[in-house]
């Protein structure tokens, strides 16, 4: 799978890219927070999205 902007999925389901609006918009809402929330975090403790889920609180 290249590019699809279409696909409302994140294209690497173990990483987090927080430059993609559509990767955004799936995060926020997987995890239930806001996209600064997830910025912060991300920023905090790395792009992997196990390592997100965790800080969040959502393991």
């Amino acid at each position: 799978m290249s590019d699809d902007k279409s696909n409302r999925g994140p294209a690497d389901a173990q990483r987090i890219n927080v430059n993609e609006a559509y990767e955004i918009r799936y995060w926020t809402k997987e995890f239930g927070v806001s996209e600064d929330k997830l910025r912060e975090t991300v920023k905090r403790v790395g792009v992997m999205a196990k390592d997100v889920r965790t800080a969040l609180g959502k393991a």
